[in-house]
């Protein structure tokens, strides 16, 4: 037990120091939920079609999706882009082994190539999961020599997607 301002407390400094890297879950309503299924099946709604469909006025919807962007909840308003019509239609999922975190870290500066969509630290025999879409085999290629020149990097694997059935952000109805 820790002694504060406040009086006696339960909370270890582990326990503070972890709720204060991960961010709680939002308390959403049916309604909040409903809105972000709507928002992510096409955030070009007008509030007012918004509010037609969840049986709400305009204003309180645009309250709503204040609110939800206030506490996160909305991370940003994007155009979902045809990887293909840009000139990017290999999509390669790529496995990096690193021989330390440091080496992992020096990993993020990758975020800088437009070829590169995602960037995840990850279980397992990889230390990260890259997302990248690039033009063809050789571009895909030339991204791998870029890895491959980091020091303390210690191999890769890739597998291109032949087909992609679902590609979604995560579901608000949890």
């Amino acid at each position: 037990m820790t002694t504060n301002a406040r009086g006696p407390s339960t909370r270890t400094a582990r326990t503070s120091r972890t709720s204060a890297q991960e961010p709680s879950a939002a308390a959403l309503d049916d309604t909040d939920r409903k809105l972000l299924a709507l928002l992510a099946e096409d955030a070009t709604r007008t509030y007012a079609e918004l509010g037609k469909l969840l049986f709400l006025s305009a204003p309180a919807v645009h309250e709503r999706a204040r609110r939800l962007k206030r506490e996160g909840v909305i991370k940003a308003t994007v155009a979902a882009l045809d990887a293909a019509k840009l000139n990017r239609p290999l999509l390669a999922f790529v496995h990096v082994d690193t021989t330390s975190w440091a080496v992992t870290r020096q990993l993020l500066a990758l975020q800088e190539l437009s070829d590169v969509e995602e960037i995840h630290t990850v279980t397992g025999e990889s230390a990260m999961l890259l997302k990248v879409r690039t033009r063809d085999t050789q571009s895909l290629e030339q991204l791998l020599a870029r890895i491959h020149a980091i020091e303390g990097f210690t191999g890769t694997r890739s597998y291109i997607a032949l087909t992609t059935y679902l590609e979604r952000g995560p579901s608000s109805n949890l």
